[in-house]
């Protein structure tokens, strides 16, 4: 039976074998050191029985998180940054959206979600950088062939120099937790080691990711770059170091809402309902009006639906789906963020036939 241990340095969770009096951390190569590992909380087994998230830092509340139920779960994050500079209007919007789009047309079970927003009552369920962590390990957790494992992230995203030689463009990538001003923020290397680098053979993982920079957030080997007439081409990202960034036998696609030298936008002018994201209200509608055949079909669909944002669209096929929704504020103007696709593999990720 396999125990979890915090990294001693980048707090990155690790499991530790039984038995062993020390750990090499994979993301910052430090050493953690166990006095006695017969005092670590034991976690529970790889199968799909629940599965409880290390017990809090501070006294309250257990923590746990929803044990899964079938062969579907989700972590869903949608942070608006309020009453702060940083401030974003319609990431909640897409968390709920997300939801709902899981729930009803995937027949993902609600107990097998863990959404995290700021209007969560549940203080382990605010988007807290330590918050995030344990969610996306939770999402791997004990995971088996044939499940289905969606993480789907609204918020602000950045760059930051990398230093270890794995970036082609010399920057990593990350996502901007609630408390990233103090805690940091969260790197598309250890984003790819807790949720790619564990999956085994059999189970797939999608990753929906609305925020700016993020074309390669989870460090996937391959992405598919796709220009204004329809061509694609795949792109060879793997690390020059050769540290391998694929799965352990399973499947990882990721939607980004842009390339890693792009912004994204927080608008109104796609739903004419309330304010989304674009990459998500986009992902959404190719699915919602029969746009998603294969994951080329999405693709091409969200790009087109972008393209025409300053076209009169209207809500759609999705109005039912927003109107569950307040409405927001918008922000006006085009867009200049292209969606991209990045896999594990390269070459039929494109025709295949799409599904959650």
């Amino acid at each position: 039976m396999m125990m979890l241990v915090d990294c001693s340095g980048c707090r990155t969770p690790l499991q530790l074998p039984p038995g062993a009096r020390s750990i090499r951390c994979a993301m910052c190569h430090a050493v953690t050191q166990i006095a006695d590992p017969r005092g670590i909380p034991a976690q529970q087994p790889s199968n799909y029985g629940p599965v409880a998230l290390p017990p809090p830092p501070h006294p309250g509340p257990s923590g746990a998180s929803p044990s899964p139920h079938g062969r579907k779960r989700a972590v869903i994050v949608g942070i608006s940054y309020r009453f702060s500079r940083h401030e974003l209007k319609g990431c909640i919007n897409d968390a709920n959206c997300m939801k709902y789009l899981l729930v009803n047309r995937f027949h993902f079970p609600e107990s097998s979600i863990i959404l995290l927003t700021e209007e969560q009552t549940d203080p382990y369920k605010i988007p807290t950088k330590h918050n995030i962590r344990m969610a996306l390990y939770w999402l791997v957790q004990g995971c088996q062939p044939g499940d289905s494992l969606v993480f789907h992230y609204s918020g602000h995203g950045s760059q930051q120099r990398n230093y270890n030689g794995d970036e082609a463009d010399g920057y990593d990538e990350t996502i901007c937790p609630l408390d990233f001003e103090t805690q940091g923020m969260i790197v598309d290397d250890e984003i790819n080691a807790t949720i790619v680098r564990p999956i085994p053979h059999g189970v797939k993982l999608h990753a929906i990711i609305d925020a700016c920079h993020s074309g390669t957030v989870l460090d996937l080997p391959f992405l598919c770059r796709m220009n204004r007439t329809g061509q694609y081409v795949w792109e060879d990202h793997r690390p020059r170091s050769g540290i391998w960034k694929g799965t352990n036998g399973g499947e990882a696609i990721s939607f980004s809402g842009c390339d890693d030298n792009q912004t994204s936008a927080d608008t109104s002018a796609l739903s004419k309902v309330t304010s989304t994201g674009a990459m998500t209200f986009c992902f959404i509608q190719a699915i919602e009006k029969g746009h998603a055949a294969t994951y080329g079909s999405m693709l091409n669909s969200m790009r087109s639906t972008i393209r025409n944002a300053g076209d009169s669209m209207g809500g759609g096929a999705v109005t039912s789906l927003l109107t569950m929704l307040i409405t927001g504020g918008s922000l006006g103007g085009g867009f200049s963020q292209e969606p991209q696709l990045s896999s594990f593999e390269m070459f039929d990720v494109y025709t295949k036939p799409f599904s959650l």
